[in-house]
């Protein structure tokens, strides 16, 4: 990888850290779309849970203050993502190649 592509993927990913630590802890505690609208039609009930969960809730596990956790569980998203999008990228270009 070139030093010019490190250094967009470094400035990406600053940026990207910087406002999941901005504006996460402004996140509010209420239900989604989704959620709200199951509650107030009453057919919240009959939803099933996911079959599994990396982050429960928005809150990263052990962690006891709630802004705190939200914060980690950003980070932590940001980094699943970013992981997965560099190994399909590689994946995509070797192909090509």
């Amino acid at each position: 990888m070139s030093r010019l592509r490190r250094y967009w993927w470094a400035v990406g990913l600053g940026l990207t850290a910087i406002i999941v630590v901005v504006l996460s802890p402004l996140a509010s505690p209420d239900p989604d779309g989704l959620e709200s609208v199951g509650e107030n039609l009453g057919f919240l009930e009959n939803a099933r849970e996911a079959a599994y969960s990396i982050i429960p809730d928005y809150a990263f596990p052990g962690v006891d203050d709630p802004v705190i956790s939200t914060i980690l569980a950003g980070l932590v998203g940001v980094a699943i993502v970013a992981g997965l999008m560099y190994l399909i990228g590689r994946s995509l270009a070797r192909r090509k190649a």
